[in-house]
């Protein structure tokens, strides 16, 4: 009688081991991810919390970078399947001969130049930098667009005026704070922290270049060419369901807090703050436009020299799929219709659109 029961039960086991170990089952793509501790990179800490990657059939495993020169090294060595970090750092690499793909974008804007309280009404305009001390993080978007902006304004960022190249954002804070320079360029959530170090913010990347698109979508050609156009299409889905669940729905912003503070340490008011104020672009679309600008104010101001069609790096059509499939699952969602109204005006050029 017991062998009789048993048997039903060993069968329903084996079917089910079978079915495990199938051919026909498919396991998560793997896929590594770098990134800023930024609460501009939050729709990864939100795709991954929320499970929008594994929805998208990914196992994603993010890998935090102190700034974009590191993380595009990582890039380019192949460490990384894709990576954001400031615009300036894959088109400064690409100048350079690097063949990498910029996919999308993370953010946009939220970048600032700060000085001492007591020093503030020294700083009122561009023209006012000349001759300053001024600390900046090689590569970072905020850095290209002082120099572009002192360059437009006539003030050569290599004799009128002295850089200094730091780490990050808090070693630019702590030399400001200290006096060894004048003024110090940051992006955020740093700028939330600078009145605790006695710090005030004179100007913000968006006063110099309004809507100037920052960190993007990396990969090298070789992890480009790897994963196949699907897994990016799915990538990049999984990262546009973020973008609507932090910025479409307010109803989700204390949980979009509380993600964020797990991957940026500092307190849910000042992550708030950063994140919901109004100075922040979130936008994935690729923004072939606004790079392109980018890359020609890089020209202008001679950050570089390499004589490159720019929009031949920059790969719009898994964007653009992983957009289109989510607005024909759901065509009356007005979140998609925006964003395909986005890449109509950004992304006009772009290949094969």
């Amino acid at each position: 009688m017991l062998s009789h029961l048993l048997r039903p039960l060993a069968l329903a086991a084996t079917v089910a081991v079978a079915g495990f170990f199938s051919p026909t089952a498919t396991a998560a793509d793997k896929i590594v991810v770098g990134h800023l501790p930024a609460t501009g990179h939050s729709k990864f800490f939100v795709a991954k919390e929320k499970g929008f990657f594994a929805e998208e059939g990914l196992d994603a495993e993010l890998i935090e970078f102190a700034n974009s020169a590191d993380g595009l090294a990582a890039v380019r060595a192949g460490k990384l399947d894709v990576g954001a970090f400031g615009t300036v750092a894959p088109l400064v690499h690409i100048a350079q001969g690097a063949d990498l793909h910029i996919l999308g974008g993370i953010m946009g804007e939220d970048a600032f130049l700060v000085t001492k309280i007591a020093r503030a009404g020294e700083v009122k305009n561009v023209a006012d930098l000349k001759g300053k001390k001024i600390a900046t993080v090689r590569l970072a978007s905020g850095d290209a667009v002082l120099r572009g902006a002192l360059s437009q304004n006539g003030i050569s960022w290599k004799t009128d005026v002295e850089l200094s190249e730091l780490k990050n954002p808090p070693a630019v804070i702590e030399a400001v704070k200290n006096g060894q320079v004048d003024v110090g360029v940051i992006w955020g959530p740093f700028d939330q922290t600078v009145a605790e170090n006695g710090l005030q913010i004179v100007l913000a990347s968006a006063d110099l270049y309004p809507g100037h698109p920052c960190c993007r979508l990396v990969a090298n050609d070789a992890k480009f060419k790897s994963n196949g156009g699907e897994v990016w299409k799915r990538f990049l889905r999984a990262i546009l369901k973020a973008e609507r669940f932090a910025r479409g729905n307010p109803a989700n912003r204390a949980e979009v807090v509380a993600i964020i503070g797990k991957y940026v340490k500092l307190a849910p008011e000042k992550i708030e703050n950063a994140y919901y104020a109004g100075r922040l672009d979130q936008t994935t679309d690729p923004n072939l436009q606004g790079v392109s600008q980018v890359w020609q104010i890089l020209q202008d101001a001679g950050y570089i020299t390499a004589d490159l069609d720019i929009a031949k790096f920059i790969e719009t059509a898994p964007y653009k799929n992983a957009l289109d499939s989510l607005a024909a699952e759901e065509p009356d969602e007005p979140f998609w219709q925006n964003a395909e109204a986005v890449f109509a005006e950004r992304d006009a050029s772009a290949k094969g659109n």
